[in-house]
């Protein structure tokens, strides 16, 4: 299952004009700042969909019989682009667990690359809702390397949502082929039809690694 946000019209899309503007792209703090704001969003809708049980609240004069989030969360990230829209989600999901996973391009002659995935920190995903999020989703390889990368070494989750903020639709499709379709919810903020031969997606937003935290050599 695949949810496009910005097909609505919602404060959302002001936060991904600006991530996209190169007129506003230049501060940094800016962008790492609408960045975590996308993500609190996704957050937001993302808790729609999840499991809930009836918790009782001690209140000053009573009780009160409140929904809470049934679902274990740990929320995982891909190094370095991914740790503001991480934030963001980390603010409203303040008691999950978190995972990070270092990968990489590693480019070769022709412009052609390979994926490396080098690091990773995680709990045990068996049985938990795993929500893993990045902004770019480009070709949907790292993506699908990351998972089945942290699927070898802590287990399978019950659940996984994957979160980007802007994805072609060649890494929708190459996602929502390899990701297991059963037990995988995509949401994606907006769908982009064109990759340049370097797979950079356009229009895009160009290299959010770089944009959030500086150029890198």
């Amino acid at each position: 299952m695949i949810h496009i946000l910005n097909k609505e019209n919602t404060i959302l899309n002001k936060f991904i004009a600006q991530i996209r503007d190169k007129r506003v792209q230049g501060d940094s703090m800016r962008f790492r700042r609408n960045l975590e704001r996308i993500g609190e969003i996704m957050s937001y809708e993302i808790s729609k969909t999840l499991n809930y049980k009836t918790e009782i609240v001690p209140t000053p004069l009573g009780e009160a019989a409140v929904e809470m989030i049934g679902d274990d969360i740990v929320v995982a990230t891909i190094l370095r682009a991914g740790l503001p829209l991480h934030q963001g989600f980390l603010n409203y999901f303040d008691d999950a667990n978190n995972a990070f996973v270092s990968a990489y391009r590693k480019s070769s002659k022709g412009g052609k690359f390979t994926i490396k995935v080098e690091y990773i920190s995680s709990c045990n995903l068996e049985g938990k809702t795993l929500l893993l999020v990045d902004p770019m989703l480009a070709t949907g390889a790292s993506l699908v390397m990351v998972y089945e990368a942290l699927v070898e070494k802590c287990g399978h989750p019950k659940h996984t949502h994957v979160a980007s903020v802007i994805a072609s639709e060649q890494g929708v499709d190459y996602a929502m082929k390899h990701m297991p379709a059963k037990t995988t919810t995509l949401w994606v903020c907006a769908v982009d039809a064109e990759l340049t031969s370097r797979s950079y997606i356009v229009p895009g937003i160009g290299d959010a690694g770089d944009l959030a935290f500086g150029e890198k050599l």
